[in-house]
């Protein structure tokens, strides 16, 4: 009986591994916990620095991310400080702020783990107060072939009261959006944004869908892609991008939000289909 007692432990973490490991007939081949206290593992994660695009109000640095308690937190700041590339001659606004007003973090896979088809989950918590932009997205590794032709995959985003679930490609230089929204009140929970959700993307030869906890939010033929400038971009390898963004175009106005704003995330993991 005591021998029982001390290999029950161990069975239980056996079949939470296999669970995690083999999902039907996915196999993982990538994941990131963020069980250690810390920065985000380096052989994980790279950062995007200063301002990004959408005219976004953040200001990206690698100090805004950080790991704590099996989470990684993204968290935007309201903060001022100057602006090290202002050119008050600029007509870039990259250029043309004098000050950061905002700070966050915006972490990528790219050029460290980039995958072509499979199952992408991410589990998290989202800020989806006024102001909040918050994505779990994903783009073309190709590195001559530039926005929109490399190809968007937005597998989560929320803006001004609205999740979403996105694809943008290029063709005959014209941007395609396949643009899908489901605002947070046909949620019919107002503790929906205090959770935890699960976002997925199962992508493969023929399509694409995107999915949150399990309801189907997107569909992609890939097929619908393939007369795409510089080829179907779907078929090619993606990169994962994990960022909490301020404003900006989309963003809404963050002036009468409490900061910080806080994106925080469970997991990260990728499957493929076994042989």
């Amino acid at each position: 009986m005591k021998f029982i007692k001390q290999i029950l432990p161990c069975l239980a973490w056996l079949l939470l591994v296999s669970k995690v490991l083999a999902v039907g007939n996915w196999q993982l081949v990538w994941a990131d916990e963020f069980d250690t206290n810390g920065p985000p593992n380096p052989a994980n994660w790279n950062f995007e620095r200063g301002f990004a695009r959408n005219h976004e109000l953040q200001w990206y640095q690698p100090e805004n991310a950080y790991c704590t308690n099996g989470l990684l937190v993204i968290e935007a700041r309201r903060e001022q400080k100057p602006n090290p590339q202002f050119d008050p001659n600029a007509d870039d606004w990259k250029q043309s702020r004098k000050t950061i007003e905002y700070t966050s973090a915006s972490l990528t896979t790219r050029g460290l783990h980039e995958f072509k088809y499979g199952k992408f989950e991410l589990r998290a918590c989202i800020d989806t107060r006024p102001g909040s932009w918050p994505a779990f997205w994903t783009l073309g590794v190709a590195r001559d072939i530039n926005w929109p032709a490399c190809g968007e995959t937005d597998i989560m985003e929320f803006y001004t009261g609205n999740v979403l679930a996105n694809f943008g490609w290029q063709s005959n230089g014209v941007i395609n959006w396949h643009a899908k929204k489901r605002p947070l009140w046909k949620f019919h929970d107002p503790s929906w944004s205090k959770q935890f959700h699960i976002w997925t993307m199962e992508w493969d030869e023929k399509k694409i869908d995107l999915r949150l906890d399990g309801r189907l939010m997107n569909h992609l033929k890939l097929a619908d892609a393939d007369s795409a400038d510089e080829g179907n971009p779907f078929r090619r390898p993606e990169y994962i991008i994990l960022n909490q963004a301020i404003g900006g175009d989309c963003g809404g106005d963050p002036s009468a939000t409490e900061f910080p704003v806080r994106y925080e995330i469970d997991w990260v993991r990728v499957y493929q289909r076994a042989p």
